[in-house]
C-alpha cells in the first residue's frame, strides 16, 4: 500500500460540471491512495454518478482536473483510461444482452489481447492462443463469484443481484487498478450485501485493487469503506472515516437523517 506521502493513485481536482443551467457538481475535489476503500455518498441527484462518468471518461468537466497516478487523463478518451487501469460498474446494468455470461466477461478481456482483426478473420495461431487464455481468464473471474455454472446461459437471464456480480466480474476482466462500483449492491437481498462487503474487501486484499464506492446500502457504506466523501447538489459537505461520518451534522441534515 501506498505511503501518505506518495502520488495518489486518483486525484480529483475542482471539477465543476454542468448540464444547461444545472451544476451538476461544483468544485469537487479528493484523493485516493493505493489500496483504499472509498465511498460516494450523497441523496439522489447529489452528482455523484455524475463524478464516476467524468472520471471514467465519458463526460469531459467544464473545469478542473483528473490525475490517475500523477498524470492528468482529462483529455482522453473512455478507451484509453480503461486501458491506463480505470475500470467501472454502472448504476443501471449495462450488461451485453445478447451474450451469454462468459462472453461478457470476454469481451472486456480482448482489451488486454494483442491480435489484430485479421488473426480473427483469418484463424491463426495467435488468435486462438489468446481466445484460450482469454476463455480461462474469464471462466476464473465467474468462479470467484459462484457464476461458471452459469457460463453458457444468457447474461440477461441471470437473477438481478447475480447480473450485478457479473457486471463486477466484468469490469475486474479489465485488469483495472482502480475499479469504480456504481451502487453494486442494489436489488440485493441483506444476505447478498453481506456477501457483496466480503467480496470487496477481498478484491482490495487479494487481488490488490483500489476501489471507489457509490453506494445507497449504508450497512455496506459503513461496513467496508474506509474514508466516505459526501456530496450534496454537486458540492462536497463532508469527508471523514465512517464514525466520523455519522456524527457529523451537515450529513445527518442532508443524507443520513433523510430516512
Amino acid at each position: 500500500m501506498a505511503s501518505p506521502s506518495s502520488t495518489p493513485l486518483l486525484a480529483v481536482r475542482d471539477v465543476t460540471m454542468r448540464f444547461g443551467g444545472i451544476v451538476a457538481l461544483d468544485s469537487v475535489s479528493f484523493e485516493m491512495r493505493t489500496g483504499q476503500i472509498v465511498g460516494l455518498i450523497g441523496p439522489n441527484g447529489a452528482g455523484k454518478t455524475t463524478l464516476f462518468n467524468c472520471v471514467s471518461r465519458l463526460y469531459t468537466p467544464d473545469k478542473g482536473d483528473l490525475l490517475f497516478e500523477g498524470t492528468s487523463i482529462i483529455g482522453d478518451t473512455p478507451h484509453h483510461v480503461a486501458a491506463l487501469g480505470i475500470g467501472r460498474t454502472f448504476q443501471n446494468l449495462a450488461l451485453f444482452p445478447t451474450m451469454s455470461v462468459v462472453q461478457n466477461v470476454m469481451t472486456a478481456h480482448h482489451l488486454r489481447t494483442s491480435q489484430m482483426l485479421p488473426d480473427a478473420v483469418l484463424g491463426t495461431g495467435r488468435h486462438h492462443k489468446e481466445e484460450k487464455e482469454t476463455h480461462d481468464r474469464a471462466m476464473a473471474l465467474l468462479k470467484i463469484f459462484n457464476l461458471e455454472k452459469f457460463a453458457d446461459e444468457p447474461a440477461t437471464s441471470l437473477p438481478y443481484g447475480s447480473q450485478r456480480r457479473l457486471e463486477i466480474a466484468r469490469a475486474l476482466a479489465t485488469e483495472p487498478k482502480l475499479l469504480l462500483l456504481d451502487e453494486p449492491a442494489a436489488g440485493m437481498n441483506p444476505q447478498e450485501a453481506l456477501e457483496l462487503m466480503r467480496l470487496i474487501r477481498w478484491l482490495r486484499d487479494e487481488m490488490k485493487l483500489t476501489i471507489l464506492l457509490v453506494e445507497h446500502n449504508m450497512k455496506v457504506v459503513m461496513g467496508i469503506c474506509e474514508t466516505i466523501q459526501v456530496i450534496d447538489y454537486g458540492e462536497e459537505i463532508a469527508i471523514g472515516t465512517p464514525a466520523e461520518i455519522q456524527k457529523n451534522p451537515k450529513v445527518i441534515e442532508a443524507y443520513l437523517g433523510g430516512g
